[in-house]
């Protein structure tokens, strides 16, 4: 007697077209990020590009906001990956209604409309918070390096610069030295009328190379001018010359331009700059050195939702408290009763600046092995050694326990679960609206995890 199986006829042609609804369970990710974009989010700023009516009619840009988001909470980040879901996963369809943009058209969209994406990380905020999930009693803020995309190989110090620069110089003096030489005997050979006397390929590539290098150059001249301007401005006021910006974010000016009166031109031999992404920094990763931003939360300690994000090319984080607190009270309209940081961002005027927003800080005054107090260096300021006397007095039941447990679990998730390790984007600006679409998908799988 043969077993009974369920009929499998793969020829069969359905009888009736299923509702997108019903290609995955209820209650899925696909079907929350899908209604929420159409139903809760405000994309005005989107949709307002959309004016013209000629043409053949575009994807609906509020389908396209809801396939990035959904893309990004799976930790797809990739248009060629994305387009691809499009047409394999059925929860990719349940969210494009069956609809298959290609990659071009969403890496398209994603660039267009990029700023308005990332406006929307403040309007999921909001409903995080009405969700119950922003609770503001302890905060922890880090910073996290993220790989830029660009190599570290395609970086110059501005000695290996001059170095190169007057090596190149010769370089391409000599070729054409023996492509005039060139050129002279073949116009005895052929006559001046027939082709034969344009430059070789691989001297107008020296040359290339030559005039980007140069290039790079003024720009490293242009800030180490601007840099020795407002050290001056600064000591003639009588205040203290600023931490160690190692990769700080590029000053103001022109490159090329003329230094301000007083200021060194030159800049330290070491100062590299990268021709692929010249705003992105040589910086120290658990992994070596690596071309990389720096990638800063602000986050909850009740439920790790991301308060506020920024992103800066300065190697160090002493300078982000005061923009990130600023950033949480702009997204939450207030500001948290603590706030923990490592110490990275312990100085007398971050401290100085915590106490005059009313936040009780634990910030960490040195490296501290576990289990014990952290150390205090020499010529430490006075809200230094009171916080470092603050902490020892909590030992391990400190709240600058806390921030472990809140801040690095989230850099785990985007980079670990989700795969996000490196910027897709080049330059400062765009890196940054990178990074608030990817703290705004952590707030999104949050808030579906709450509802």
């Amino acid at each position: 007697m043969s077993k009974t199986y369920r009929p499998w006829n793969v020829d069969q042609a359905m009888l009736l077209p299923p509702s997108v609804r019903e290609l995955v369970l209820p209650g899925h990710l696909a079907h929350f990020v899908r209604d929420l974009v159409r139903e809760d989010l405000d994309l005005s700023a989107v949709l307002d590009e959309y004016a013209e009516e000629r043409g053949y009619p575009p994807y609906h840009p509020v389908m396209m906001t809801g396939l990035l988001l959904y893309a990004y909470c799976q930790g797809i980040y990739s248009s060629r990956r994305m387009a691809q879901a499009c047409e394999q996963r059925v929860d990719f369809m349940a969210v494009t209604a069956l609809q298959q943009p290609d990659f071009r058209t969403i890496s398209d969209f994603r660039r267009r409309h990029l700023k308005a994406l990332g406006a929307l990380f403040a309007q999921v905020l909001v409903l995080c918070e009405k969700a119950g999930l922003v609770k503001l009693g302890h905060v922890a803020l880090d910073g996290t390096k993220v790989r830029a995309n660009a190599s570290k190989h395609k970086a110059m110090s501005y000695g290996r610069m001059k170095q190169r620069e007057a090596e190149l110089a010769a370089e391409v003096q000599k070729w054409f030295d023996q492509a005039a030489v060139a050129d002279a005997a073949e116009d005895a050979a052929l006559g001046r009328e027939r082709r034969g006397d344009e430059l070789p390929e691989w001297v107008q590539s020296k040359q290339a190379r030559l005039a980007k290098m140069r290039e790079a150059m003024a720009a490293l001249e242009a800030e180490a001018a601007a840099e020795a301007q407002t050290t001056a401005h600064e000591q003639a006021r009588g205040e203290p010359p600023a931490d160690d910006q190692r990769g700080a974010p590029p000053a103001t000016g022109t490159p090329g331009a003329s230094p301000p009166e007083g200021a060194t031109k030159a800049p330290p031999d070491q100062a590299q700059r990268n021709f692929t992404d010249p705003q992105s920094r040589i910086m120290k990763t658990p992994s070596g050195f690596e071309q990389a931003y720096n990638a800063q939360a602000a986050v909850d300690a009740a439920s790790q939702v991301i308060l506020a994000e920024g992103l800066t090319n300065a190697g160090n984080d002493k300078q982000q408290i005061v923009p990130m607190a600023a950033a949480i009270e702009r997204n939450t309209g207030r500001m948290p009763k603590e706030l923990s940081a490592d110490s990275g961002y312990c100085s007398d005027a971050n401290l100085a600046h915590l106490e005059q927003r009313g936040i009780r800080g634990y910030i960490a005054t040195g490296r501290q092995r576990h289990g014990t107090a952290s150390a205090t260096g020499q010529g430490a300021g006075d809200r230094v050694r009171r916080m470092s006397w603050r902490l020892r007095q909590g030992g391990h039941r400190s709240r600058y326990r806390l921030r472990k447990q809140t801040v690095e679990p989230v850099f785990g998730q985007i980079k670990g679960a989700r795969g996000f390790r490196q910027f897709l984007l080049r330059g400062l600006e765009k890196v940054a609206d990178e990074w608030r679409l990817i703290c705004m998908a952590h707030n999104l799988l949050k808030l579906a995890q709450a509802s």
